[in-house]
């Protein structure tokens, strides 16, 4: 089947491959370093400049999904009214919800009983969804308005006095809580912050429209990433508010870096943000013109991002099993709890840093003929109302 030319913008599609295929490389630090259950590669103490890099160029990921989201969701609306938009992001939020509780914790451990569920960042775009699918309905300066009070001001949460129950856990804070007698769910991506980034996409997605002069979207957007960064490193100077973990000197100069640069993630604190959000910003400002075969090969992945998630978590896990099995663990350690990192049974697996980026390479090279042809097919079947939710 010949493919169709899109009319999608091809600078978004080409940072959701970029970070979809660096993504990649996180799962499979996780499925086959064998430093994974002995270090985490963030401890300044611990830790070297490759594994601390090869663990820090991926918290740009979770920003740029859930910022691109709403972005993406700007654009969905253009040709439906708010209402039929709203609608849309309220299905599609819940369909993600339902896909993260089910195929996706499965894939994560092949665990047929579901003995620990964890509420991560598919969970986190879908939530996000709902909520985004009643904000659209206000005015846009109100959407920024709480965009921004939401991102830079939710670290004032801390000093509530709340019960630390799962609500307050999905709302803010991580936590484990167990549901039924050896069942678990596991909060990762708590809701705030990550709507306010989904939110901003959204307000700025406006900033995509077809009257508005690119060259003047790419200044905004280099402004406002140069603002970021620069906010970032001010901030994180002060270790004050805005800074969940503060950083400190140590000895030498790279763990004192490794501290400065390894914000908190879980939840995400306004440093961490500012960090990964202002290079998100300077690379939109700067990518639109970029052509080539590198790009043309990473667009790919940026065009079917939730087809190319599911299956490189199937593709990571399966292929753990098989080393696992060569290596005298058995495929069956591979069938998990909880996280790979976090199972006794698989102390001393895996194998050294640069072999996990040749698997790596590997498995975003196989995923690729599969998600090009998946590209073609959504491009060719628009009229199929379900290929809009993969």
């Amino acid at each position: 089947m010949n493919e169709i030319k899109s009319n999608r913008i091809q600078s978004i599609d080409l940072l959701k491959g970029l970070v979809m295929v660096i993504m990649a490389l996180d799962h499979t630090r996780d499925y086959f370093h064998n430093g994974s259950f002995l270090i985490d590669p963030t401890d300044p103490e611990k830790t070297n400049l490759a594994l601390f890099f090869t663990r820090w160029i991926t918290h740009y990921c979770a920003p740029a999904f859930s910022f691109l989201a709403g972005i993406s969701a700007w654009l969905a609306g253009r040709n439906k009214t708010t209402k039929q938009l709203s609608s849309f992001l309220l299905l599609r939020g819940a369909w993600l919800i339902f896909i993260e509780l089910t195929i996706i914790n499965f894939a994560w451990r092949f665990d047929i009983h579901f003995q620990s569920v964890a509420l991560q960042v598919i969970w986190s775009l879908g939530i996000s969804m709902i909520i985004l699918s009643a904000l659209i309905h206000l005015q846009p300066k109100y959407i920024l308005l709480f965009s921004v009070a939401v991102i830079t001001g939710h670290h004032l949460l801390a000093y509530l006095d709340l019960s630390k129950g799962i609500l307050w856990s999905i709302i803010h804070q991580q936590g484990v809580f167990e549901i039924l007698k050896g069942h678990s769910v596991r909060v990762i991506y708590p809701i705030i912050p990550w709507i306010g980034v989904m939110s901003l996409g959204y307000f700025l997605g406006s900033c995509y429209n077809k009257n508005i002069d690119p060259a003047g979207r790419q200044k905004l957007f280099t402004i406002i990433g140069a603002c970021c960064i620069a906010l970032f490193v001010i901030i994180r100077l002060l270790n004050q508010y805005g800074n969940a973990h503060h950083w400190k000197v140590y000895d030498g100069i790279l763990p004192t870096l490794y501290s400065f640069f390894n914000p908190s993630k879980y939840p995400p604190s306004l440093t961490y943000l500012l960090m990964t959000l202002g290079p998100v910003f300077l690379f939109l400002g700067t990518a639109e013109k970029m052509k080539g075969k590198g790009v043309d090969f990473f667009v790919v992945f940026g065009r079917v991002p939730f087809f190319y998630y599911i299956i490189h978590i199937y593709m990571i896990h399966l292929l753990a099993m098989v080393l696992a099995q060569l290596t005298g663990f058995g495929w069956q350690a591979m069938i998990l709890k909880g996280f790979v990192s976090n199972s006794p049974g698989l102390v001393g697996y895996g194998v050294d840093l640069w072999m996990v980026y040749l698997i790596w390479i590997a498995i975003v090279l196989l995923l690729y003929p599969l998600c090009k042809k998946f590209s073609v097919y959504k491009l060719n079947h628009k009229e199929k109302w379900w290929v809009s939710y993969l």
